[in-house]
């Protein structure tokens, strides 16, 4: 089996780094023996909320790190959380609060590791 880790530091909107991010992240997970891991930092923390509206025919992140969790693993810094005063109950099942311990071992465990 072979595992991707992709590391996301930018906000879900704005720039399209996270989008870019978690479409390849998306069209992976989707792949026979490969492991996808989703890291998020600093802004990127937001992706992960829960309840995202986005205007029609717009890209909605919440709905691609869905696509993710379904077959693979989605932490969040929980510095960068606290710093953005988010609690867990406001992001999407499945997500996981994460420190720099889990990303260190993410990192050694991966095959690849992609920073957006």
């Amino acid at each position: 089996m072979s595992s991707t880790l992709f590391i996301i530091n930018d906000a879900p909107y704005g720039n399209e780094r996270a989008y870019n991010a978690l479409r390849l992240a998306g069209a992976l997970s989707g792949k026979e023996g490969e492991q996808v891991r989703v890291f998020l930092m600093a802004d990127a923390v937001g992706c992960a909320k829960a309840g995202q509206k986005v205007p029609e025919g717009y890209y909605n992140v919440q709905i691609m790190l869905g696509k993710v969790l379904r077959k693979g693993e989605v932490g969040l810094c929980g510095t960068c959380m606290d710093a953005r005063g988010m609690a867990e109950a406001e992001f999407l099942e499945g997500a996981r609060r994460g420190t720099m311990a889990q990303l260190a071992e993410w990192t050694i465990q991966a095959d690849k590791v992609l920073v957006f």
